[in-house]
């Protein structure tokens, strides 16, 4: 598809100076929007930041968040402090095709910005999810949102797709991952505002919560075993015709596998909901 333009993400495009200018322009909106047009509080931000600036170049780092408005990104990184003007140590992030992809200037804006598309319902082994497996490889950053959509109402945490978990099995180094959960957003940017529409601009005089949490230990070896092993006395379902991963699972081992790390990531960004709510009543 023509509007995916591989070649806009390329760091070399044009000597990177369209991504420069978008990352420099994204984050000054950013920086506007969510630290003077609005009041955020960031909680355990030295932990982002240390991770961005000093772990080891070859280690991959994936951070993954709840979903409240579809300005999530880029208005999460707004928060005071944030390299905002640093095109090398901004993110990927995996982005909705039918969304950011819907014509040619703004494929051609989010490809330079460092996004991926992804077909919703596409399942984890569509095209791009090679290429963020590329930007992993790299030791680069990306952010996912693995609920898979906006979900403005502040409930518990809804169970996760499984791309994030096969992003993280199926990495060459096995990434670090980091839980952010974040409150305030649906209200800067509120899916039904005026006659059921979002606002044309970002609302303000909001209060904005980010909490960042701390990476999750996965022990991937003996996960492994007892993915394999629970998939041989477990149930069994209808076939997707998955290819087996390189170190051997087959299609039932990596749904164990993967929904048991979905799980694990969901009860991390859980307890970091209650905690922002208990911040809140506080």
């Amino acid at each position: 598809m023509a509007r995916r333009m591989e070649w806009a993400a390329r760091s070399e495009h044009l000597r990177g100076i369209p991504r420069k200018i978008v990352i420099a322009t994204v984050g000054a909106f950013s920086k506007t929007v969510s630290s003077f047009l609005n009041t955020t509080t960031v909680h355990n931000s030295d932990t982002l930041l240390r991770l961005l600036r000093s772990r080891p170049p070859t280690v991959p780092l994936i951070t993954v968040s709840n979903h409240m408005s579809t300005l999530d990104d880029p208005f999460l990184w707004g928060f005071k402090g944030f390299p905002i003007f640093d095109a090398k140590l901004a993110r990927w992030v995996l982005a909705a095709e039918d969304i950011c992809f819907r014509n040619d200037f703004y494929s051609y804006i989010f490809r330079v910005g460092k996004c991926i598309p992804i077909t919703r319902g596409g399942g984890i082994y569509q095209e791009h999810m090679n290429e963020a497996l590329e930007r992993l490889n790299n030791g680069e950053w990306l952010h996912t949102f693995p609920e898979g959509k906006v979900y403005q109402d502040d409930t518990p945490i809804r169970r996760l797709k499984w791309g994030t978990a096969s992003l993280i099995v199926r990495a060459p180094v096995t990434p670090i991952v980091l839980p952010i959960v974040h409150h305030g957003f649906q209200e800067v940017m509120p899916e039904k505002f005026m006659f059921g529409r979002r606002p044309l601009l970002p609302l303000c005089n909001k209060k904005i919560d980010i909490i960042i949490g701390d990476p999750i230990e996965f022990d991937l070896p003996k996960m492994k075993q007892m993915a394999i092993s629970n998939s041989h006395n477990g149930p069994t379902f209808p076939t997707m015709g998955w290819p087996s991963t390189c170190d051997g699972l087959d299609e039932a081992a990596q749904r164990c596998l993967y929904t048991e790390i979905s799980d694990q990531i969901r009860s991390a960004l859980e307890r970091l909901r209650c905690f922002g709510k208990q911040i809140l009543k506080s």
